[in-house]
């Protein structure tokens, strides 16, 4: 399809910079197709759900992923910016680093210049690979828990392009861009539609007998990569790792079996499930990686309804919103948020999004 069909005017201002407070008082947008958007608030989810639907979540949990540095080339030194995205090995990380054309293989890179330093005095990793668009494999000096404990040292939030071009991340990220159930380490962006949960709704939640579900799927910056090219065939999304349990495919199944419906909490979790599900629908237990992208036409296996937040034009991410509500119904529901005062991206407004039947 051309990308261009995906594309839209969102005015610079309806970008959040910072979250809701408290988070589910986030606005609600209820996206039914062949029907008028319903203005509402997360607080409001409960009153849209019934006895029996599962929400399942994405547990994974953000790390301070984002690294600045200094490349040595002998006697030329230069300041570089990485961003881990998918890690390979105990102590490999693939990572997008800036400016790419300063990079070569064998290059040594010195991570902790930017007045931070982590519990050895800085953190070491050489170049092991290029690859296309920016993206490299980079080998540490030191591996596992101590390669994790050093990049809480050095790292920071790697925010969205479209937050950190107006202004730099705070201690106060490291708690607003993390869900209150992140337990599993490894993502580098949040799945944001999980940022409007609080304990409050969970509970209002657990008693209209609304069950959680946990699936976990290792966010890579590869979901801020925009699309560059002119028709979605010839666009390569990066791949991310994750897994489904046995036990929440078994919950699943019988949820669904019952009439109970599957509600996917953020495109992640969507995607997993996708990535996790065969033919007829029935969900697997599933570990790997998984880089399906997902556009208007694609049949939709498991979810019945999607919440997530607002994308941004042109984005991986609204493709896969207009492929599960169709795509007049969503270009005419982020008209209508647009014009309403919604706020978009990663710590803005939710929506809630019931599948379009084909």
């Amino acid at each position: 399809m051309r990308v261009d069909l995906f594309d839209f005017e969102l005015p610079d201002e309806r970008i959040a910079l910072r979250p809701a407070e408290p988070r589910d008082s986030a606005r609600l947008l209820k996206i039914l197709p062949g029907a008028p958007p319903e203005d509402l608030t997360v607080r409001d989810l409960p009153s849209l759900l019934r006895a029996g639907d599962v929400l399942v979540f994405n547990d994974t949990k953000v790390i301070p992923a984002q690294l600045k540095g200094m490349r040595r080339r002998a006697e030329a030194v230069a300041q570089v910016d990485a961003t881990l995205h998918m890690r390979v090995g105990p102590d490999r990380w693939l990572a997008f680093v800036r400016p790419g054309k300063r990079i070569a293989e064998g290059d040594r890179i010195h991570f902790g210049h930017d007045g931070n330093s982590c519990f050895l005095g800085q953190l070491d990793a050489t170049v092991l690979e290029k690859r296309e668009g920016g993206e490299v494999l980079l080998g540490f000096d030191v591996s596992g828990p101590f390669l994790d404990e050093a990049l809480h040292s050095v790292g920071h939030i790697p925010l969205p392009p479209y937050i950190a071009s107006k202004r730099s991340d705070d201690e106060r990220d490291r708690c607003d861009y993390q869900t209150i159930y992140a337990r599993e380490e490894g993502a580098v962006a949040a799945p944001t539609a999980g940022l409007h949960f609080t304990p409050e709704l969970f509970a209002a939640l657990d008693e209209k007998g609304v069950e959680r579900r946990f699936v976990t799927l290792h966010v890579g910056a590869g979901t801020f990569l925009p699309v560059k090219t002119d028709d979605t065939d010839e666009h390569r999304m990066h791949a991310e790792s994750g897994s489904v349990s046995a036990e929440t495919a078994t919950a699943l199944n019988a949820a669904r079996a019952r009439g109970g419906r599957i509600v996917a909490v953020g495109t992640t979790s969507l995607r997993l499930l996708e990535s996790a599900a065969a033919e007829d629908g029935t969900v697997k237990e599933w570990s790997g990686a998984t880089d399906i992208f997902i556009t208007p036409g694609y049949r939709f296996r498991t979810a019945d309804m999607l919440m997530t937040n607002f994308h941004l034009p042109r984005s991986t991410l609204f493709m896969l919103v207009s492929a599960f509500s169709g795509l007049d119904t969503m270009r005419a529901a982020y008209a209508h948020a647009i014009s309403t005062g919604y706020r978009f991206y990663s710590y803005g407004d939710a929506s809630l999004l019931f599948r379009q039947m084909t």
